[in-house]
């Protein structure tokens, strides 16, 4: 059974979104930011599936995804594409992102790992990562059919596409899954605080200069 948008009123910040190429097609039948954290996700890499099960459902998103793509060369093309798919879903359901709070952070434990992220929908695109694993992980590796660079693609190209500031910061020990589902589940709460109504700014843009 699918997820659709509540009521269907024109203040619902719900969309839905397409992406086909030659080396991905991505479907996001609902995007609903004012959700309750329901989630379908089918992107044929099951990894893939349950990072962004956690980050719907930490961050309060329904979130609707089918995805697939030329996986038998790598998997970097999908998730990169995913992460612009997401990243122009969210810009199409902010709109004007007039009466949003803007920025928010969050840090999420997991075991002997923690991730924090930090969040400014400012229209401007900036992503800074930093995990211990990144400077010794063998790519060629994967675990789980994953690896933490298929993920860096994925959230590079979200805070892209998003137009945000994105900063991830992984701390402790731990392996791959440890270290991103910390991630994932802070880029949720985090996303969700940032994306909420501020109901001192309704139909303010939340800046200084009166633009993003």
């Amino acid at each position: 059974m699918g997820i659709f948008c509540s009521g269907g009123k024109e203040k619902d910040r719900c969309v839905k979104y397409e992406r086909k190429s030659k080396e991905t097609e991505i479907e996001i039948p609902v995007l609903n930011i004012d959700g309750s954290g329901k989630s379908k996700i089918s992107t044929s890499i099951g990894f893939l599936d349950h990072m962004l099960t956690l980050f719907a459902y930490h961050g309060f998103f329904d979130l609707e995804i089918e995805a697939k793509g030329d996986t038998h060369v790598d998997n970097h093309h999908l998730n990169e594409d995913i992460g612009i798919a997401l990243g122009e879903a969210f810009k199409k359901a902010l709109g004007d992102c007039k009466g949003i709070v803007r920025t928010a952070s969050a840090e999420v434990p997991m075991d002997m790992a923690s991730a924090k992220v930090l969040i400014d929908l400012s229209n401007r695109a900036a992503f800074k990562y930093i995990d211990p694993l990144l400077p010794t992980y063998d790519a060629s590796k994967e675990q789980e059919g994953y690896t933490v660079h298929y993920a860096k693609d994925l959230l590079e190209s979200f805070a892209k596409k998003l137009c945000m500031n994105l900063h991830i910061e992984i701390k402790g020990e731990g392996d791959m899954h440890h270290h991103l589902e910390a991630t994932f589940k802070a880029l949720g709460i985090a996303l969700d605080k940032a994306t909420a109504r501020d109901a001192r700014r309704t139909n303010e843009v939340p800046s200084s200069k009166g633009i993003l």
